[in-house]
């Protein structure tokens, strides 16, 4: 990783420019956040993580440090952890954070939107069996409804408990005593949150820095 110190403009910049849509500038800034959470080190822990004061208090903390060593977040097609990331797969997590450029087609957004999705729903799917479960998911509707400034909290979790409900009597509608619920399928994650608007809510903050800058 010691290349990546050199000057925007090698090789090792395109090539994460390419994957990751940052510019050499932002990863520039990245690689400067990865450095010092890693006390410049080549590689973050899961310590270097629960270290950030600002994470500390978040609810679903475990599942965002958890996100930065899932391998299938890494865009590669992997199943698993892994136990230290290089500031690489840093850096393609962050992506996912990162807001739609205001001159992207349509096409573009909808690929980005689905890729946030996928993002999300992996969080809860922590034992990759292709589903979560209901409670989860009211969860992950709470968390949506949270980046909202005009919603009180007890407001979102009463959507959130409804919209629980609303699944469950879609997805699993008359079910006999001996039938097991298996879950929500990532297809159908797509449909239930049809109405959400993600592309430019979900960003992440508890590194000292607003993702929503990310963007040009």
């Amino acid at each position: 990783m010691g290349a990546l110190q050199s000057l925007p403009g090698k090789p090792e910049y395109v090539d994460l420019a390419e994957t990751t849509g940052f510019s050499f500038e932002q990863i520039g800034i990245l690689h400067n956040r990865f450095k010092q959470l890693s006390h410049n080190e080549e590689t973050l822990l899961r310590d270097h993580f629960n270290k950030i004061p600002d994470l500390a208090c978040n609810p679903i903390r475990l599942q965002i440090i958890e996100a930065f060593f899932d391998r299938r977040n890494f865009r590669q097609n992997g199943e698993g952890t892994v136990e230290e990331i290089g500031f690489k797969e840093f850096l393609v997590v962050m992506s996912h954070f990162k807001p739609p450029s205001l001159h992207m087609t349509q096409e573009q957004r909808e690929s980005i939107r689905r890729d946030k999705l996928r993002f999300l729903f992996n969080m809860h799917d922590a034992d990759n069996d292709g589903t979560i479960t209901l409670e989860e998911y009211r969860h992950v509707v709470e968390e949506l409804l949270s980046f909202s400034e005009a919603l009180e909290k007890d407001t979102a979790k009463s959507i959130a408990d409804a919209a629980m409900l609303e699944v469950a009597s879609i997805s699993m509608g008359h079910m006999e005593p001996d039938e097991f619920y298996e879950g929500i399928t990532f297809e159908h994650f797509l449909k239930l949150l049809n109405g959400f608007e993600i592309e430019s809510k979900m960003n992440i903050r508890f590194l000292n820095m607003d993702t929503t800058t990310l963007c040009k």
